[in-house]
């Protein structure tokens, strides 16, 4: 086989392939010999017809669609090898002469992994994330500790008020008629909420345990149930109990008891240095995500459309299967939420681009700076997802290592060069 370099635009490069005739002839004999069972010819059992009694009948070309299919993956192969390209789709394959006794000539067209023109990544700058944990914070925490530990305390001697938590019983009805989902009973309604239609909660306001009310509603536009959208229901409502909730004090005895600490100083104390565990590990994987972007910023790419589209593909089959764990299926998710799978490839689209954008800058960037992973850090790699798994780690390493460690590799290059970026930014 023969090639020459055509040229290249933007990221698609062209060949034009040639392969003698004595080699292709071996290419054409072997679609011969895979395919002659295909065929029956009077006279000969089936498989067992030559070649050229077959070419004869169905035509001198009968087996060059078989043989190039054999011959240009193999081919091509040889020219990504040799030229050190990465391709992003599969090849565009003209035919420029074939034929008994002649070359094969052929030309390519296939769309590789885009050159990156990166930025100034060493000299990258960002306003300084603080690590303080304000005063704010930390009596957030502690009301967090508090609602976690609060009671609920039933309510007889008033109207039910905003916050307070109901339990009800209700029937709907559009048009006289019940509707499916309208009903049901010992209902957990917190007024405020909203998790309601709305209005339904409002006019509950003010009423008291044993109560039955009559509660009249409009569905919004937007209703997720199509059918329910913009109509009138009234709902009949039992309330059966009003609950308050009632928070502790936060003082020793608070702290004795729902801590190992015996005063709230203590306490205090301790979701303090929580809360700066917390922020730090958050600050530090801002500055991550902040160089990263950075990066991007100054980094040149022309993306194929390829491999946009490959990476909206590999997200819609991931969450084709998050929704399945759910006994959702695509077709159900559509209708549900009333899209559909071409809505959902134009929502996905930047998000894709994104990401294929910061595969290729990092992929720059440990290239640049000749980073690599080595079989000590592998090695590293696979006893942490080992220990953080609970797996031995022989099951580990067969499951990593059935693609040579390319997909770890892969992983651990791009975390060595956001540490990398990270740890090399000037805060200002």
């Amino acid at each position: 086989m023969a090639y020459k370099l055509l040229g290249k635009e933007k990221n698609t490069v062209k060949y034009e392939v040639t392969l003698e005739k004595d080699a292709f002839e071996k290419f054409v004999n072997e679609a011969y010999l895979k395919s002659r069972n295909k065929f029956n010819i009077p006279g000969f059992r089936k498989g067992k017809a030559p070649r050229p009694i077959i070419e004869n009948q169905y035509g001198e070309g009968i087996f060059y669609d078989d043989a190039l299919n054999l011959l240009i993956p193999e081919e091509y192969s040889k020219i990504l090898e040799e030229d050190g390209l990465s391709p992003v789709d599969r090849p565009d394959v003209d035919i420029v002469s074939i034929g008994r006794g002649i070359d094969l000539k052929f030309n390519l067209a296939v769309e590789v992994k885009p050159e990156v023109v990166l930025g100034d990544y060493r000299n990258l700058e960002m306003e300084a994330p603080s690590k303080e944990v304000t005063p704010e914070e930390l009596e957030s925490e502690m009301k967090n500790l508090q609602e976690m530990n609060a009671r609920m305390v039933v309510v007889e001697d008033r109207e039910a008020a905003l916050d307070d938590i109901l339990t009800i019983d209700y029937t709907g009805r559009i048009d006289g008629e019940l509707f499916e989902g309208g009903s049901a009973e010992n209902q957990t309604l917190t007024l405020g909420s909203k998790s309601f239609i709305p209005g339904f909660e409002d006019q509950l306001t003010g009423t008291k345990a044993g109560d039955e009310v009559e509660v009249t509603v409009t569905f919004p536009e937007d209703y997720h149930e199509e059918s329910l959208q913009g109509k009138t229901a009234q709902f009949e409502v039992k309330v059966h109990e009003i609950k308050v909730k009632e928070l502790p004090e936060l003082d020793d005895e608070f702290a004795s008891d729902t801590s190992e600490f015996e005063t709230l100083e203590e306490l205090r104390a301790d979701k303090l240095r929580e809360l700066k565990d917390k922020k730090e590990k958050a600050v530090e994987q801002q500055v991550k995500n902040q160089a990263v972007e950075l990066a991007l910023e100054g980094a040149q790419v022309d993306i194929p459309r390829a491999m946009i589209d490959s990476e909206v593909d590999y997200m819609l089959r991931d969450m084709e299967n998050q929704l399945a764990y759910s006994g959702i299926s695509m077709e159900q998710y559509f209708a549900i939420t009333g899209t559909t799978e071409a809505s959902m490839v134009e929502q996905m689209a930047p998000d894709a681009t994104q990401r294929v954008k910061v595969d290729l800058v990092l992929e720059a960037i440990a290239k640049a700076e000749a980073m690599a992973i080595t079989s000590e850090e592998i090695e590293a790699e696979l006893e942490k997802i080992a220990g953080l798994q609970n797996t031995p780690l022989e099951e580990v390493r067969k499951v990593y290592g059935k693609d040579d460690y390319g997909y770890l590799k892969e992983s651990m290059i791009k975390n060595k060069v956001v540490d990398f970026l990270a740890e090399n930014i000037k805060f200002k």
